[in-house]
């Protein structure tokens, strides 16, 4: 085949841009086309179509049938085409940004720096190595963000530990009555502190509520029995204890006491990660956002945080925590079952901000275990619920429990409790209902003297809230 180009020296070229120059290194020689070979150009270049056919309207452009490259014939050179820059590749770039953004916002700036290079042409590598190496950014930049995650929950999981409540309830047997069997159910718990003897968790009431024996499962998943300090029913909070002469030196190495934060501080769209033992399967982690703040829910007493992270029975006692790794929230999923059927992406949590007090005294109560029921004490009064509505409707002051009796002989009566007066707290722990007022009685026996808080009617309608110490009697006594 006859040479169609010559070698020159760059400082031949007169100027001239060159054709093909060797970029790899220092240039010693260029390749430009023979006189020949520069005519042919020319030619070809001013008479594209040498059959006379322009492609106009009415004349498509003819194509020649591709013939067979044999000895002595080129393939027809076509100039490249100039890289276009237009608005298609914009929007490429806009999307590949979203989807880098939406793994990971803290590495955003570096990775759309870097993948606008990619698709802007300010890099020359080919079709399947750009889609290779925009993958692999894309998986590093998820590594990153599970980092974050990781070491948040690396820091936080010793502090949250598992529950198991055994307890006895009434089902209905085959035959259509009713039976006792043993039902075991599953909740989460965190640890907030300790004093001298013993280990503090902070969960829902309704996770320990009703229980015949406490299990708590640290980290390690080593497992001790704990028993109920305080509860508050009416705001689902429940402070459980665990004696620290039953927990491992080992374990007291691996758990950790969590950090409380301000959940007031919160705002709307920042990420929160859920810790909890999940449906009974042990410790696992949700992440979300903070979807509302402050969410009041009919049948709760207090505010809540609205999250789309995924809390499922088994959270409920477990940790909402903020990015840094910081307590903002107790999971309820109790909540969850009364919301619509088929919602999706809500969970809530008691705001911590709302029951620092209450955590305070429950912290500081006197640990009780529960008493037999021949040991059991009463007040000796027959109560009704006060809830909102009564109270509105009746212009009581507040919810608690209406004394509508009160036994003769019997403690309340000799502590000058009298019929009308609405009991409101028990010992410091607040009560809105017969069944909370019964459920802090099972700790103590006849005998005890308790402190009790309660609105007494006076003249034209007003109340005065008076505390009054009563000595618990016995069922024989209150008959």
């Amino acid at each position: 085949m006859d040479n169609e180009y010559n070698y020159y020296k760059p400082e031949d070229n007169n100027g001239e841009e060159n054709k093909k120059e060797n970029t790899g290194g220092e240039v010693n020689f260029v390749l430009k086309p023979t006189p020949e070979k520069e005519e042919q150009r020319k030619e070809n270049h001013e008479n594209p179509n040498p059959e006379g056919h322009t492609g106009g309207a009415g004349h498509p452009p003819r194509h020649e049938a591709p013939r067979q490259q044999g000895a002595g014939m080129q393939p027809p050179k076509h100039p490249s085409k100039p890289k276009k820059h237009g608005n298609g590749l914009k929007v490429a770039a806009c999307v590949g940004l979203a989807v880098i953004f939406g793994v990971v916002a803290s590495a955003t700036y570096q990775t759309s720096n870097y993948i606008t290079g990619k698709i802007l042409g300010k890099d020359t590598t080919s079709t399947n190595s750009s889609k290779e190496v925009a993958t692999t950014k894309v998986n590093k930049s998820t590594s990153t963000i599970t980092s974050d995650v990781t070491e948040i929950v690396n820091k936080t999981m010793p502090s949250v530990v598992s529950i198991t409540n055994m307890s006895v309830q009434d089902v209905q047997s085959f035959f259509g009555g009713t039976m006792q069997q043993e039902v075991q159910s599953s909740g989460s718990g965190v640890i907030i502190g300790k004093n001298d003897t013993e280990l503090l968790i902070l969960t829902n009431n309704h996770v320990v509520a009703d229980n015949q024996t406490l299990t708590v499962s640290f980290v390690d998943n080593e497992s001790v029995s704990a028993v109920i300090k305080g509860a508050d029913s009416t705001r689902d909070i429940a402070v459980i204890a665990v004696k620290l002469s039953d927990i491992k030196d080992s374990t007291m190495k691996e758990i950790a006491i969590a950090t409380l934060g301000d959940s007031d501080s919160l705002q709307v769209g920042e990420p929160v990660i859920a810790i909890g033992n999940a449906l009974g399967f042990g410790q696992s982690v949700t992440t979300g956002v903070v979807s509302a703040k402050d969410r009041e829910l009919t049948g709760f007493e207090g505010k809540l945080i609205q999250t789309d992270a995924a809390i499922n029975p088994g959270n409920s006692g477990g940790a909402l925590l903020n990015a840094n790794g910081e307590v903002v929230g107790i999971n309820t999923a109790k909540i969850t079952e009364e919301i619509q059927s088929g919602a999706e992406g809500m969970g809530f949590a008691i705001q911590i901000s709302d029951i620092e007090d209450l955590l305070e005294n429950l912290m500081n109560k006197e640990t009780r275990t529960k008493v037999s029921d021949a040991e059991r004490g009463y007040l000796g009064i027959t109560g009704v619920d006060v809830n909102e509505e009564t109270a509105e409707a009746y212009n009581m002051p507040e919810t608690g429990v209406f004394v509508s009796e009160v036994q003769k002989g019997s403690g309340a009566e000799k502590a000058g409790i009298i019929q009308g007066s609405i009991i409101t707290e028990f010992e410091g722990v607040r009560i809105e209902s017969m069944s909370s007022l019964q459920e802090q009685l099972q700790y103590y026996k006849a005998g005890e003297t308790v402190k009790i808080t309660l609105k007494v009617p006076e003249n034209k309608g007003n109340y005065e809230e008076k505390t009054v110490e009563v000595t618990l009697g016995t069922a024989s006594q209150t008959k």
